[in-house]
């Protein structure tokens, strides 16, 4: 069923308040679209964004809470962390598969975009970059991977559910994204600025906690707000639909470029990779104490550091050792051709983490 682009557009961001969420619900209010933000907490501080809570995991929450809904198009940007991938498949899927059952009464569905990503092609956390892992660039159609992972149940639920109920849909596949979200599990950006400053408050370099594979190599990463227009440009566009599309920012860079131009921007001394990766998870041990005074003389708005920055998810990124890049072809030749400055991206996620008290000024 390809979306009418002149009809009345309503949009269920699904964990609209996380990294991903939070850019799609202000590009989609920008263009004009019914956004309706569904979460376990009250979307508050996004202008235009009509607010839905529930708990994805409890199915007769998910039903109470959509009851009378009768969204257009459906965006699935959340997941919830477990302890197994066995549990990341029965938690994640079911969670998609509920949340489509219970939009099912009111047939009114006409897309669903899915965001996951390059554990598509490296596989769950369980058995990351192990095994037969394909070549670099990553390309969409690269078959499945044989370990279990808990992207391709949610794959597989999305397409069940469109050949059931005659939606179409999309699945996109960022790298590391870049943006700003409080309590997100996976954020980059918050938690290089949150490691500049604890690191200024104690007077020690702002060291690169990562592999050499990372420090020399080649990479991508995607800026959340470039995620948020694909995902629209797929759900609007109808000769992009049932198709899972790479999402990156358009350029590369090596961590030893990059790495210097960050610290600069944070105001810190910077110190590049040295023998052996230094986890972030090892040299922020003993934070928390220092990042609360900093909330407290900043008035900043989470003295939880845990809460800003997540160390675990960048030491996993930085610490891989194989090259990661994706291949772009697919969604240019279907017409999408959005870029973004990677550097640019950061310094712009940093700037709005200043503003929003997530983080102190520089100085």
């Amino acid at each position: 069923m390809p979306s009418d682009t002149t009809a009345p557009r309503t949009a269920l961001v699904v964990g609209a308040t996380g990294i991903t969420g939070r850019a799609l619900t202000r590009r989609l209010v920008a263009s004009g679209w019914e956004v309706v933000g569904l979460s376990r907490r009250a979307v508050s501080d996004i202008a235009g964004v009509r607010s839905v809570t529930a708990d994805l995991q409890d199915r007769d929450s998910l039903a109470a809470a959509l009851q009378g809904e009768h969204p257009t198009h459906v965006f699935f940007t959340a997941w919830a962390r477990q302890e197994t991938e066995a549990q990341n498949i029965a938690v994640n899927a079911g969670m998609v598969r509920d949340l489509l059952a219970a939009l099912r009464p009111a047939a009114s569905v006409q897309h669903v975009a899915l965001v996951t990503g390059l554990k598509h092609y490296l596989g769950p956390f369980e058995a990351y970059a192990a095994g037969d892992v394909p070549d670099t660039p990553f390309h969409e159609d690269e078959p499945r991977l044989s370990y279990p992972n808990f992207y391709y149940a949610q794959e597989d639920a999305v397409l069940a559910a469109a050949q059931r109920d005659g939606f179409t849909w999309s699945v996109h596949r960022p790298h590391t994204v870049i943006g700003d979200a409080v309590g997100n599990a996976m954020n980059m950006a918050q938690t290089l600025a949150a490691q500049a400053a604890i690191c200024r408050a104690e007077g020690r370099p702002f060291v690169f906690p990562g592999s050499q594979v990372q420090w020399d190599g080649l990479t991508d990463m995607t800026d959340a707000g470039l995620l948020a227009e694909q995902l629209e440009w797929a759900a609007t566009t109808p000769e992009a639909a049932d198709q899972a599309y790479n999402v990156a920012n358009g350029d590369v860079f090596r961590w030893r470029w990059m790495w210097p131009r960050l610290a600069d921007a944070l105001g810190v001394e910077p110190e590049g990779f040295d023998e052996k990766p230094r986890p972030l998870e090892e040299q922020m041990i003993g934070a928390e104490d220092t990042w609360r005074r900093i909330a407290e003389e900043h008035g900043l708005r989470e003295p939880d550091l845990h809460r800003v920055a997540s160390w675990w998810h960048t030491d996993g990124d930085l610490g891989r050792e194989i090259e990661c890049l994706t291949d772009l072809r697919r969604s240019r030749e279907a017409g999408f051709t959005g870029y973004r400055s990677t550097l640019a991206a950061f310094l712009d996620a940093f700037e709005v983490l200043r503003r929003e008290r997530v983080v102190p000024p520089v100085g």
